[in-house]
């Protein structure tokens, strides 16, 4: 590929947003904010990518969806890096993916809770108790409990609702 055959960097941002979170797959890794940046450097394209945690055991997954699918669009020389600092954090979910975990029916995090509330929310742990209302994505109700800390991923916790008695995935603040 020659310099001034390149494809733009909106046009790769356009490809990455049809890249699958494999975890949530209604969820692109652009709107879960794991895409940090793509710049050209050279001749040679520069995703890098900021896991979710550490330890995610996703990321290589990730990783090798996001070759498959630029090198099926005619990117041949790629070259992914991963950032650590600063880390993810679950206020860089964009508008539309919690529009679309909601729908999925998994609720989305409660907005600022992640960098602001970082503090109380250790201390509501170590207490057990937890002051964040959660809705049902359902029904909309946040007459909701908690059932567990763990969901079906380590990133979610288990709730239900008590009005329309659905249970239902919360993604937990990062």
């Amino acid at each position: 590929m020659i310099a001034a055959t390149l494809p733009s960097i909106a046009d790769i941002w356009r490809w990455l947003e049809e890249v699958p979170d494999p975890e949530i797959p209604v969820i692109s890794l652009v709107d879960l904010g794991i895409i940090r940046g793509v710049a050209w450097k050279e001749d040679i394209l520069v995703v890098t990518v900021t896991p979710t945690y550490s330890g995610c055991p996703a990321t290589a997954l990730i990783n090798l969806d996001i070759e498959r699918s630029l090198k099926e669009k005619g990117i041949e020389k790629l070259r992914l890096e991963r950032q650590l600092s600063p880390a993810w954090t679950t206020d860089w979910i964009s508008t539309e993916g919690r529009e679309k975990l909601r729908a999925y029916g998994i609720a989305p995090p409660v907005d600022g809770t992640a960098i602001d509330g970082i503090l109380r929310q250790r201390v509501d742990r170590l207490s057990g108790s937890s002051n964040l209302t959660i809705a049902c994505p359902r029904c909309g109700s946040t007459n909701t409990e908690k059932i567990s800390q763990f969901g079906s991923t380590p990133c979610k916790a288990s709730y239900r609702c008590t009005d329309c008695l659905e249970p239902f995935d919360y993604f937990k603040c990062i």
